[in-house]
Order: structure tokens, then sequence, then C-alpha cells
């Protein structure tokens, strides 16, 4: 945790004992300064703004993400399926800026309670969503910052450099001596991807890290071109993991048997049982989720990288 000693915006007096730390004005004027280039940006590809609810009877079973109980319902980790529900009734191109949470998330670019930018495109394809990325992240902040380079903890990223595009397979030759597929078999994937590899990513330039093992699918589809691999990819800026994207999955039958996996998973590691999200689950049934592909971003993080912040506590009260 950062040192905010120096400044006058911690407010100790509470009846938990607990100290509060308020974010400095200027870096909430940037912060809704950043939203509102953001949400310019989609305004202009003609995208609707929706909301959804962020109490769900039923999130996505991920094995490791843990929702947080609110009076027989679940805070929301994520608004995904619910957003899914509006491309399968003819939405075209929507997002979202909204709270979300997740147990025992904490560090320095960790929050219970944060907030999620998500985006989708109906017919649109997960190379496309990783363009429009780059667009909107870099024209958003070269306005918030006014120049085309930023600062994150001494790395310096040129905002008009072309994003580079690497395969998970690729950077685990590159910055591992171990093959992507035996470090999954071998539950090293995760301690090698944050030890070895994420630190390399984002330096100087936007980094896709593209094509994740069919294992780590998700809610993607697998790459037509290598069923070894799935259609997901994630962004990093200065090695901070930023965005994560899907060629989403349509095939109802299949994204069932992957939940049902996913909780039997949860079952055996004492996680909570969730409730059924209904709506999305009857999209399921119908094969009615259309040819789609989107991102989830966290905006948080966004605002702590662009105002070169130690901790996420200093743009997020």
């Amino acid at each position: 945790m950062a040192d905010f000693s120096k400044n006058d915006n911690t407010v100790p007096e509470n009846t938990s004992g607990t100290v509060f730390y308020v974010p400095p004005v200027e870096n909430l004027r940037k912060r809704a300064l950043l939203k509102k280039y953001m949400r310019e940006f989609f305004d202009r590809q003609d995208f609707l703004e929706v909301e959804t609810p962020v109490r769900i009877a039923g999130p996505a079973p991920e094995e490791y993400i843990d929702c947080i109980p609110s009076a027989g319902k679940f805070l929301r980790p994520s608004p995904e399926l619910e957003m899914k529900v509006l491309l399968a009734n003819k939405y075209q191109k929507i997002y979202q800026f909204g709270p979300c949470f997740r147990a025992d998330e904490h560090g320095w670019k960790h929050r219970e309670e944060f907030t999620m930018l998500e985006y989708y495109i109906a017919g649109g394809n997960y190379v496309e969503l990783r363009d429009f990325t780059t667009g909107l992240i870099t024209s958003s902040l070269k306005k918030l910052l006014q120049k085309s380079t930023l600062t994150f903890h001494g790395k310096v990223i040129d905002l008009d450099s072309p994003a580079e595009v690497i395969t998970v397979e690729e950077a685990f030759r590159r910055y591992t001596n171990c093959d992507m597929f035996e470090a999954d078999k071998s539950d090293l994937f995760d301690e090698l991807m944050v030890t070895k590899i994420e630190p390399q990513l984002g330096n100087g330039h936007l980094t896709y890290l593209t094509d994740y093992p069919a294992s780590r699918a998700s809610l993607a589809q697998l790459s037509a071109s290598d069923k070894r691999v799935a259609e997901r990819w994630e962004l990093y800026i200065a090695g901070v993991e930023l965005a994560n994207a899907y060629g989403e999955l349509t095939d109802g039958a299949e994204q069932l048997k992957r939940f049902e996996a996913s909780r039997e998973f949860r079952k055996k590691r004492g996680a909570a049982e969730y409730g059924e999200p209904a709506a999305f689950n009857d999209v399921l049934r119908r094969n009615a989720l259309p040819v789609c592909t989107g991102s989830a971003l966290g905006f948080d993080r966004l605002a702590m990288i662009a105002m070169d912040a130690e901790d996420i506590s200093e743009v997020l009260f």
C-alpha cells in the first residue's frame, strides 16, 4: 500500500476505527474527464450506453472469482451475462460503466468494489475489437494528458506506437523455459504468467496477449484454425493487466456444459453455489446469442495508469 501520510486527504475519525483515504480532487476530476472522453469515443461509433442490474441471482460460475452475497442474491462480478441477453434481443453495439464486486480482492491494483467498463459488438470478431480498443484507449488518454506519451512507474508508453500483439504460446517461448501447454497441465501457468511474462508486457507500447489455451477459454469460442487455443486476448500497459476480451462462444449447449464443469470445480474447492442466471441460460438453450465479441476493462486501473498513481485508492474512493 502506498504511503499517503504526506497529504491531508486521510479521514481518521469514524466509528469503526478504520482510516479512510479520500483521493485528491484533481485525481477525481481527471478520472471524470477520462470517462467523458471514452463516452465520446463510444458515441462517435454509435454505441448505446446501457445499465443492467447490480444484484443478480446467479453470475457465470467462474472457477476462481467469488461473489459477495446480497440479501438472497449476489452483487455482480461483471455485467457480462445481462449485456449478452441484450445482444440476443437485437442490440448491436453496447457499453456500460458500472460498479462490480468480487470477494477478497485486495492490493495496490485490486478492490472488492470497483468500476468495470464492458462493451460488446454484435457481428464483430475479437481481432476487430482489439483495434477498436486501441483507438478507444489511446485517443482518450491523449485527450486527457494533452500529449502522446504517458509515464507509469518509470515506464514511458508511446500512445502513437503500434500495439504489440503476441500469442500466449510465443510469450512462454520468449520469457520462460516452459511450453504453454506443459505449463497449463502442470499448474505452472498462472505462476509463470505473473512472475515471468506479465512484467515484460506493455512496456513502451500497448501489448495484446492473445490466443489462450482452450482450457482457459471461459466464455470464449475456440479458434477455427487451432482448437487448442481460444479466441481470447488480454491487454497490458506497463505490466498491468487492463482488459480481457473474447470472441464470444455462441454454442449454447457447449456453454452450458462449461458452466456445469465450473460448478463442479467450485464445489470441490468449497466455493459458494450460485443461483441460475435464468435469462442468459434461456438465451443459451435457444442458441439465441449472435456472433459477437466483447471486452471487460478495469476503468480504475486505467485511471491509475493515466495518473501514474502508486495505488488504486488514489483514483477511487
